[in-house]
């Protein structure tokens, strides 16, 4: 039965924070960075009005927040932080720590490029940095999917077959600042839903006991880890991260029933006849399915896949939803410096390698540092691909879309 649910205006920050205030975790440690301030401040006048039970902890830097969230959460409390950018490099360290102690902590970025040049507006490059620490990683499109993913990202960090930290995505100003209409649940809807945390077992000095730190029942986490065995913790936590995928599907499921939205690992649009088409994340994606539908009505057969899953990598699904289409332009706000391509351009490559099948594929690296992504862009885009789809090949893998010359 779906929840009862009420509309009202937030901001991308606001709605992350409001969903934070009804899940009520224990501990919220945090540094302000634009863009993300509002969601702390928010925040702190929900612990200052009484409005829940969280340890506030300001602590003086981004690397000690997260520093505070590991400690709360391997001693068992239920931990939140949020930061963007420069921020994020800074916890760089307690990244990969948080991972690997698989320690089911929540973050929200407000995705804003990393500097220098200095520069407070968006584009994914903190986040793509952050890939291969061990998190996964959710991007949004609109407020909604904020509200929505930072409600259901605690069951999937909980989930006792993922047992890992979530990282909630969404752009800088574009949706962190932008009001929009918002549904949401009430309170005891979200904690019923959200349950008290599930704790992974292990074995202590008395038997089979909870994965936390507790006096009565002793344990070790985050010990030294050398040479003899660093190697199989390491792929014991690769091999848990592929294995999350059927577990973040059940949660979707769960919460669709709740809810009556269905979220999804990757979002085809306009696929199946689609002769060129586009894959990205992020808020830019509303703006491309306008474009598809306009082109549409002008007799070009496009499409679109909109990912929001991208850590784990969703392969089978991607390669379902990018189906039989002959072109497939690769919309980014981020880069590889020195490398081929940027980040999900070459993942997509990668997923598409081994398949006898394949669309020819050509990156778009758009909107880095906020520069606007314009429908007009876009069009240019579905123009270039068509022009490759005559050609037969792709002479320009690697384009920038709105650069001046």
């Amino acid at each position: 039965m779906v929840a009862k649910q009420k509309m009202t205006g937030l901001n991308g920050d606001e709605a992350s924070a409001f969903a934070t205030k009804q899940v009520d975790p224990d501990v919220v440690a945090a540094y302000p960075i634009t863009p993300q301030t509002i969601i702390v401040e928010k925040y702190s006048e929900y612990v200052a009005d009484g409005l829940v039970g969280s340890e506030f902890v300001a602590v003086e830097s981004e690397h000690s927040a997260l520093s505070a969230c590991v400690g709360a959460s391997a001693a068992g409390a239920r931990a939140f932080t949020a930061t963007a950018a420069n921020g994020l490099a800074l916890m760089w360290e307690i990244l990969f720590i948080a991972a690997g102690l698989r320690l089911p902590i929540i973050m929200a970025v407000a995705n804003r490029c990393v500097g220098g040049p200095i520069n407070i507006h968006n584009d994914h490059s903190d986040a793509m940095g952050a890939r291969d620490t061990g998190w996964i990683q959710i991007f949004c499109e609109n407020n909604q999917e904020v509200y929505d993913t930072s409600v259901e990202a605690w069951r999937i960090a909980e989930h006792p077959d993922v047992q890992m930290p979530v990282m909630v995505n969404f752009d800088g100003f574009t949706i962190s600042h932008t009001m929009e209409n918002v549904y949401i649940m009430e309170d005891a809807d979200v904690k019923k839903f959200v349950g008290k945390r599930v704790y992974m077992k292990t074995e202590g000095t008395q038997g089979e006991v909870d994965f936390k730190l507790d006096p009565e029942h002793p344990i070790t986490i985050g010990p030294l880890d050398l040479q003899d065995y660093y190697f199989e913790h390491k792929v014991q936590q690769m091999e848990a991260m592929k294995g999350t995928l059927k577990a973040i599907r059940a949660v979707d499921n769960e919460f669709e029933k709740v809810t009556g939205r269905k979220l999804e690992y990757v979002y085809p649009y306009k696929m199946e006849d689609a002769e060129v088409a586009v894959i990205g994340m992020g808020s830019v994606m509303g703006t491309v399915r306008e474009v598809v539908d306009e082109l549409r009505a002008e007799g070009v057969k496009a499409g679109m896949v909109k990912l929001r899953l991208f850590r784990p990598f969703p392969v089978e699904e991607i390669l379902k939803a990018i189906g039989k289409v002959p072109v497939l332009g690769v919309m980014e706000k981020a880069y590889s410096i020195g490398g081929p391509g940027a980040p999900l351009y070459m993942e997509v490559k990668t997923a598409l390698y081994d398949q006898s099948k394949k669309p020819l594929v050509a990156d778009y690296i758009n909107g880095l540092g906020g520069k606007d992504t314009s429908p007009v862009m876009i069009r240019d885009i579905f123009k270039s691909l068509r022009k490759i789809k005559e050609k037969g090949f792709v002479a320009e893998l690697v384009s920038y879309i709105g650069v001046r010359e």
